[in-house]
C-alpha cells in the first residue's frame, strides 16, 4: 500500500513538535498554562495547544487533502470526530498523551499520531520526547523500536503467562462506578497491575514484551488507534470487551489486549468481567 503521507516523515513530525513546542515548556509551565477540560485531572496545556499547532499546519501543507483529526481540535469542533469513519485519508494525533504527567513535572509522555486509510488503521506511531525514539509499526509490516540514527529493531509482546504470574496496565479510573470495585477486586488475580496514567508509554512497554495485558475502558481514537496497531503487529491479541474488531470509528466497548488469544479469553472471563 503506498500512502499519501510517508510514515517516516510523519514520525520526524512528531519529533520536531516535542522539541520546539513541547520539551521547552517541560517544568516551566506558568498557571495560565494549564488549564482543566473536563474534570480536575482531564488537562490541556499551552504546550499540547501549541504542538498540535505545529502538526496541523505541517500535516496539511504534506497532504492537503487529509482529514487532521487531533484531541484538542475537537475539543474546540466536537463534529470533526464524526468525519474520522468516512474519511478516505486521516491523520490522528494527540500532541501530548500523559498531559497530567507532563502538567506535574513527571517525564512520562508522548507524542502520538496514527494513519487511518478508509476506515482501517494501516500506521501508528509513538514518540518518546525524554527517550528521544519512537515505536512504530505500519499495517502487515511489525512492529519496531527506531531510533534517530536510523538503526531500529523489532519488537514482540511477552510470551504468555499464568495469570498469577501476569503484569500489566489497567485504566480502571473511567470503569462504571457500580463495577470498579468488582474489577479491582478482581485483579488480585494477577501479579501486578498498574497505571502509567500515559497510554503511550504503557503501549510502548506492553510491545517491547515487558506486560502480558492492557485494559482502557474510554476510547478516544487519538489514546488508541496508534497503540493498538503496534500492539497487534508485535503479536499482541487485540480486542474490545465483547471480542470484537477495535476500528477507528469505535469510541466505545473498551479495549482489552494481551498476549494471545486464550490470555485475552482468561482475563475477560475471570477479571475485566464488564
Amino acid at each position: 500500500m503506498t500512502l499519501p503521507l510517508d510514515v517516516a516523515r510523519l514520525a520526524d513530525l512528531l519529533r520536531q513538535a516535542a522539541k520546539a513546542e513541547i520539551l521547552p515548556r517541560f517544568r516551566r509551565l506558568g498557571r495560565g498554562d494549564i488549564r482543566a477540560k473536563s474534570e480536575a485531572t482531564d488537562l490541556v496545556t499551552e504546550a499540547d495547544e501549541a504542538a498540535e499547532r505545529m502538526l496541523k499546519r505541517e500535516i496539511e501543507t504534506l497532504v492537503p487533502n487529509a482529514l487532521f483529526v487531533g484531541e484538542e481540535s475537537v475539543a474546540a469542533d466536537p463534529d470533526l470526530l464524526g468525519r474520522l469513519p468516512d474519511a478516505d485519508f486521516a491523520v490522528v494525533v494527540d500532541p501530548i498523551d500523559g498531559t497530567f504527567n507532563f502538567a506535574s513535572g513527571i517525564p512520562a509522555f508522548g507524542v502520538m499520531a496514527s494513519v487511518v486509510w478508509k476506515g482501517e488503521t494501516v500506521a501508528g506511531i509513538i514518540y518518546d520526547p525524554m527517550g528521544d525514539d519512537w515505536v512504530m509499526a505500519e499495517k502487515g509490516a511489525g512492529a519496531f523500536l527506531r531510533r534517530p540514527d536510523g538503526s531500529s529493531q523489532p519488537l514482540r509482546v511477552a510470551p504468555a503467562a499464568s495469570m498469577e504470574q501476569m503484569v500489566g496496565m489497567a485504566s480502571t479510573g473511567f470503569l462504571p462506578a457500580e463495577r470498579r470495585a468488582e474489577i479491582l477486586g478482581n485483579l488480585a488475580k494477577v501479579r501486578y497491575v498498574m497505571s502509567y496514567r500515559c497510554a503511550a508509554h504503557e503501549y510502548r512497554a506492553f510491545a517491547s514484551g515487558y506486560a502480558h495485558y492492557l485494559m482502557y475502558n474510554k476510547m478516544m481514537p487519538w489514546d488508541h488507534l496508534a497503540g493498538a496497531l503496534i500492539a497487534a503487529e508485535a503479536g499482541a491479541h487485540v480486542a474490545r470487551f465483547d471480542g470484537s474488531r477495535y476500528l477507528p470509528r469505535h469510541t466505545s466497548g473498551g479495549l482489552l489486549i494481551s498476549t494471545d488469544p486464550e490470555s485475552w479469553e482468561a482475563l475477560r472471563r475471570e477479571v475485566f468481567t464488564l
